[in-house]
């Protein structure tokens, strides 16, 4: 099968990660990275100086882009790894064909104020068609990709074919993959368990063990179930790698910047001050805020969930609401 080409637009941690794992299954690829210095790093020294620098790369294999829509309209697939906050400043104003294009979000993440996730932005925005967009989700972090640890990465699509086009893409002997058609609830499924890993972690920062921790996430994955089950009616079972299986790697590693974020406020740092020292996007930040609103149309029962929005956004008592918390769990 002839591999299709490619964009990956993005240069953080994990849209380096995935440029890595592309490079192996691709003559050429082209990468968008917002910052020339960055490019012109790569460029000369073949690695990212900002983002998993140990990664090296073979720049004549690239082409490079500091211009997102001439970096999308060259390519067949398009994968995207925009941290949401700033996915409209990029994509606001500009007017990009995509048509004959396929689009894949690789961001666990929400739009914030719209509440819509990223794909179904690029939906509404752009007018892709639902056959014509897919997920590529975890349980996975970036920094175990670049180490070539044992890894699983979801693709769902629509339609098997076209998974498997994208699987061609990032299939490795240290990559596998599952395939899916439950595109909207992997992306919510992400966005949920983003805001229950930094849960986990103020929760860490209070000093709860291990024993409170099991069971938060045992509660964690039942809202998921419940808070899907009622946006996206469908079979589905949450105890496979990408529900379950991404829940407990960003909760628990010590590679989860959701988790190490939770953890700076448990132990006190101000959601600013947090956000300076961690120096990366901690999505759950913005999503507790998103799902919270989202669930005032749809009432589902989300004590973990509320709770964390209070500490984030009403500036509630970590140690006050943790403690009403651990009565509500079961």
């Amino acid at each position: 099968m002839q591999k299709p080409t490619v964009s990956i637009i993005g240069g953080g941690s994990w849209a380096t990660a995935l440029a890595k794992i592309i490079s192996h299954n691709v003559p050429q690829f082209h990468w968008y990275i917002y910052e020339p210095e960055i490019i012109e790093h790569i460029k000369q020294f073949g690695h990212n100086p900002s983002f998993i620098s140990s990664l090296e790369f073979d720049p004549s294999k690239i082409i490079f882009h500091n211009n997102v829509k001439e970096a999308i309209e060259c390519s067949e697939i398009i994968i995207f790894v925009v941290p949401s906050a700033f996915v409209k400043d990029l994509m606001g104003t500009t007017d990009i064909d995509f048509n004959n294009r396929f689009f894949v979000n690789a961001v666990k993440g929400i739009i914030p104020e719209d509440n819509v996730t990223v794909t179904e932005y690029f939906q509404e925005q752009f007018s892709i068609p639902y056959n014509r967009v897919g997920v590529i989700s975890g349980p996975s972090h970036a920094e175990e990709v670049a180490m070539e640890r044992v890894s699983y990465l979801t693709i769902a699509t629509e339609f098997e074919e076209d998974a498997k086009k994208i699987e061609s893409l990032i299939k490795s002997p240290f990559i596998y993959t599952v395939l899916s058609d439950d595109i909207y609830g992997i992306e919510f499924g992400a966005v949920l368990k983003n805001i229950y890993a930094l849960g986990a972690g103020i929760c860490h920062g209070l000093g709860y063990g291990d024993n409170f921790l099991a069971v938060y996430v045992s509660n964690a994955i039942r809202e998921t179930e419940l808070f899907l089950a009622r946006l996206f009616e469908r079979e589905r079972h949450l105890f496979h790698s990408v529900y379950l299986g991404d829940l407990l790697v960003t909760a628990y590693s010590q590679f989860s910047r959701n988790r190490t974020f939770g953890s700076m406020i448990g132990k006190g740092y101000s959601v600013k001050s947090a956000t300076v020292e961690l120096n990366m996007i901690a999505e759950g930040y913005f999503a507790s805020k998103s799902i919270y609103e989202i669930n005032q149309k749809y009432k589902v029962s989300m004590p973990i969930a509320d709770t964390i929005y209070r500490i984030l956004y009403d500036k509630a008592n970590p140690v006050a609401e943790v403690k009403m918390l651990t009565g509500k769990l079961k």
